[in-house]
């Protein structure tokens, strides 16, 4: 007994690392894809768009895939190193042939890979505390993934400025081999399968239910929605700073990137740890409102100056609804799912349509920018992130049960925190 939990501390510890490291390629630097191609590269903004939008639409193709298989293998780890070696071979591409073709296809392949790592890391987390501590886990692993887009934002803009744009990709390809070596850590053994992929803690066995159970369950239709429209109205807001950036005359595009990340990722430190121990005690759609209800703001405020330092402290409110929304989406997923075998099938689904909506925005957004201005696009955002809040308000129901237990696994959850 002593020598099992021994070694799920171990595992969790791996858990914890895979999420500083995962965040460095997942996310801490890929906003600087848009410094790079529009200040090396001298992409326009459309160009930028549609690189934006291939790239995204790949990703959405991948997504319901990716969930079904993490569903159906137990090999969760190799899924997600499987996906580290393509993302490092795919960021080598776009630093030594920057063409649009190459760049093009390099990142499809990223946005490929990435599919896998959501699903993959929030299955692998379920499989080891189980749903009664659930709730805390997603909160650290959320507290430790912006640890880490801290650090990778603050080390890539450091390298952009001083050593050259194109050496961040090589950055992301090493931090790829360290995410290997993380998730090879966690002891297979140690991961639940049936908890894993959607089960519960009282199954003995998985009880996986139909595929058209869950699709066409009204209360995941509802929540899918107002994920795409609240990712469609964000998505574009942070390449659309970085353009803004960029064209800002005196100013380092890299440094002032990295300190918009920085910013959002500081709030959002704290906030997942709050956020999960919120949700374990309270309702799930009061906090999520928070979420939607900063979007509209945010990019009303991002109309009233071009300035650097105005810009990156706008996006305090970036923290604050992506932190909320990070946490929370996985806690709602996992209710709906709950008992039915498809936890990860249900994310790539969303995860789809999310996509769709971030792919679009990023097309939209790039338009209107060369169309009309940045402040016709950040207002276009804005609406749209109005009727994503008023959608969730209106027609979203609860999903937590009113039951709640706290079992054994929920020590775990709490490991070293």
């Amino acid at each position: 007994m002593g020598q099992n939990l021994a070694s799920r501390r171990q595992s969790l510890l791996a858990l914890d690392w895979l999420n500083v490291f995962l965040a460095d390629i997942q996310g801490g630097v890929g906003p600087f894809l848009v410094v790079y191609l529009t200040s090396s590269l001298h992409w326009n903004p459309a160009q930028v768009g549609l690189v934006m939008t291939i790239s995204g639409l790949a990703g959405v193709i991948a997504q319901a895939p990716a969930g079904a298989l993490i569903d159906q293998v137990r090999q969760k780890r190799s899924l997600i190193v499987m996906a580290a070696v393509l993302i490092a071979i795919s960021s080598l591409v776009t630093a030594t042939i920057p063409s649009f073709t190459a760049v093009a296809t390099a990142q499809s392949f990223t946005a490929v890979a990435g599919a896998f790592f959501a699903p993959a890391l929030a299955s692998i987390s379920l499989g080891l505390v189980g749903r009664q501590g659930i709730e805390r886990r997603i909160g650290r692993n959320q507290t430790l993934s912006s640890t880490g887009n801290v650090g990778a934002a603050l080390l890539a803009g450091l390298i952009g400025q001083f050593v050259g744009q194109a050496v961040i990709f090589y950055f992301i390809a090493l931090m790829s081999v360290i995410v290997i070596v993380c998730v090879l850590r966690i002891r297979k053994n140690d991961i639940d399968y049936r908890l894993a992929r959607g089960g519960d803690d009282g199954d003995s066995q998985v009880h996986v239910s139909k595929i058209t159970k869950i699709l066409s369950d009204r209360r995941l239709l509802i929540f899918a929605i107002s994920a795409v429209l609240f990712h469609f109205a964000n998505a574009a807001m942070l390449p659309l700073v970085g353009e803004v950036l960029s064209h800002h005359k005196g100013g380092s595009p890299p440094l002032f990137m990295s300190a918009c990340i920085i910013t959002a990722q500081l709030v959002m430190v704290p906030l997942g740890i709050l956020v999960g121990r919120g949700a374990s005690r309270s309702k799930r759609k009061p906090i999520f409102l928070l979420a939607f209800l900063v979007l509209p703001i945010r990019g009303v405020l991002y109309t009233f100056s071009d300035n650097p330092f105005f810009l990156v402290s706008v996006q305090l409110l970036d923290g604050i609804g992506a932190g909320i929304f990070g946490v929370m989406q996985l806690l709602v997923i996992a209710d709906l799912t709950k008992g039915t075998g498809h936890f990860n099938l249900a994310q790539g689904a969303i995860g789809a349509a999310v996509g769709i909506g971030a792919s679009l925005s990023n097309s939209l957004a790039g338009f209107v920018a060369k169309e009309w201005g940045y402040n016709a696009s950040f207002l276009t955002m804005a609406a749209i992130a109005a009727s994503a809040l008023a959608f969730f308000w209106f027609f979203m129901p609860e999903t937590k049960s009113t039951s709640h237990s706290v079992g054994s696994n929920s020590e775990l959850a709490t490991v070293g925190e």
